[in-house]
């Protein structure tokens, strides 16, 4: 590393002119936009019905109840009455809900808008960690709190709040709008979106854009910005899960093999963690760091605005942090290991489960060669799970659809910087893929370091501020969608 650092300060040095040239020649990629009035959200109410839906167990089938997805439908029609008078519904694969609001010129491509009614469990063995129950809904200390209130109900609840507001202001869409609600996402989304997509797919249908769940506002996450920053994803990371395997004879573990299957297992485990799969920077961290460089002081700007030569420093520098290695490397994570029932009895069988999130640029056949490559040893069986997905393709950032979106979000929170990025999750997006060439995964929720492992963690909760953007954003966005995305440029 030391003689890296002396090779490319040697360069900069002599390269100082063109650096320096490329640094001034920066110029800023946030817009700017003239104030706008929003529509007026009771935030009190708005919260309560938030709250109300938090307290139903809409965990996927099959660990949960499929009666608490017709009891949290039932809720939507009584706190919706406006919008479940004037939008078209349709229930698709038993849960999973589709709402078409029809505009009145069918010229206009429409766009799509996502969100899920699905949650992951709460881990009763953590319970006595939460500040309140996971499924209480309790309205306490500004915040909503409760599993779904990030994950994804909040987005799904303020979508209706907005169209509910507009409806009950006199507004009516030239461009059609359509909210696509899966039951299956935090398993898949195979049982649910997979099955709207199917149906708009027969129908012809092509969106403008599409916005689901994804990224938030980071606030004091991204270093050298003193300004929170909205990170709007225009690709995810694929998702790939590898059973390792080891089968072994078994018996007294007095007279023990020279190798065991959890010892050979281990040593497969071991071998993959030391030789992870190489970093690199990909088109949507590119573009956050065109966006975010001329907002930085010197030299980040500087560095940032010649990643031809800066490029490894920086890709040394991200993959130092668990949070930042993410962006630049298909990321590795052991999440079972088992084998053995007794102390003296020798394991007949280990079993293990190597979880990857693949980057842009590589595929589930590339992880897969690595694996075989790295582990190098035909005691270890390696098959990979049905659910898996290669990365997505990635959204134009130059899109008027991205602008449209800075532009609401601007409007409702002036004081955010606007950056493209890579989202290092998955999301129900995928299956839309070939009904649009733009998708966009971001809900305007501001996330503190500390913030990030409530997702599908402890204390899960919403500010009720945050709450109150959400549903000004998406009416925002609904309104500003109507005068023509192709006019919206960059100012």
């Amino acid at each position: 590393m030391k003689r890296l650092w002396l090779i490319i300060l040697v360069l900069a040095a002599s390269l100082s002119p063109i650096l320096t040239i490329r640094t001034l020649s920066l110029r800023s990629r946030q817009i700017s936009t003239a104030a706008t009035e929003s529509i007026a959200v009771d935030s009190a109410s708005a919260s309560k019905r938030l709250s109300a839906a938090i307290q139903f167990r809409t965990v996927a089938p099959p660990q949960g109840q499929a009666e608490a997805f017709s009891v949290l439908h039932e809720l939507l029609q009584k706190s919706f009455p406006l919008l479940h008078a004037t939008l078209a519904r349709e229930k698709i694969a038993e849960h999973s809900l589709l709402y078409i609001w029809q505009g009145s010129n069918p010229a206009l491509n429409p766009i799509l808008l996502l969100a899920h009614q699905d949650v992951v469990p709460a881990d009763e063995t953590s319970a006595s960690r939460w500040t309140h129950p996971p499924f209480s809904g309790v309205v306490a200390n500004g915040y909503v709190w409760g599993r779904g209130t990030m994950d994804d109900k909040s987005s799904l609840l303020a979508m209706l709040e907005a169209v509910e507001a507009l409806l009950k202001s006199g507004f009516q869409p030239a461009r059609s709008i359509y909210f696509a609600f899966g039951h299956y996402e935090e398993i898949g989304g195979h049982n649910g979106a997979a099955a709207i997509a199917a149906r708009l797919k027969a129908r012809g249908l092509e969106f403008e854009f599409i916005l689901d769940e994804g990224l938030n506002i980071t606030d004091g996450i991204i270093p050298n910005t003193d300004r929170p920053v909205a990170l709007i994803g225009i690709a995810e990371k694929g998702y790939l899960s590898l059973e390792l395997t080891v089968s072994g004879s078994g018996g007294h573990s007095s007279a023990p093999p020279a190798r065991t299957p959890i010892g050979i297992l281990s040593s497969a485990i071991d071998r993959l963690e030391r030789q992870p799969m190489p970093t690199r920077i990909t088109l949507p961290t590119e573009q956050m760091f065109e966006f975010l460089a001329p907002e930085m002081a010197w030299p980040q700007t500087m560095i940032l605005a010649n990643l031809w030569l800066f490029s490894p420093l920086v890709q040394r520098q991200l993959a130092q942090s668990p949070l930042t290695n993410t962006i630049v490397r298909t990321t590795q994570a052991a999440t079972v290991f088992r084998g053995g029932l007794s102390e003296n009895v020798l394991a007949d069988h280990a079993r293990a489960v190597m979880n990857y999130r693949i980057l842009p640029g590589d595929s589930i056949g590339s992880v897969i060669d690595h694996v075989r490559h790295v582990v190098a040893d035909p005691n270890v069986k390696i098959a990979p799970f049905k659910t898996q997905a290669e990365p997505s393709a990635i959204s134009n950032p130059a899109a008027p659809g991205l602008t449209l979106i800075q532009r609401s979000l601007k409007q409702v929170a002036p004081d955010v910087l606007f950056a493209p990025a890579l989202l290092v999750a998955t999301t129900d997006s995928r299956h839309y893929a070939s009904l649009s060439r733009n998708i966009y995964r971001f809900v305007p929720i501001r996330l503190k370091p500390d913030d990030a492992q409530r997702y599908h963690g402890v204390d899960e909760r919403i500010a009720l501020e945050d709450y109150e953007r959400c549903i000004k954003f998406y009416a925002q966005l609904i309104k500003n969608s109507q005068v023509g995305i192709d006019s919206t440029r960059q100012g």
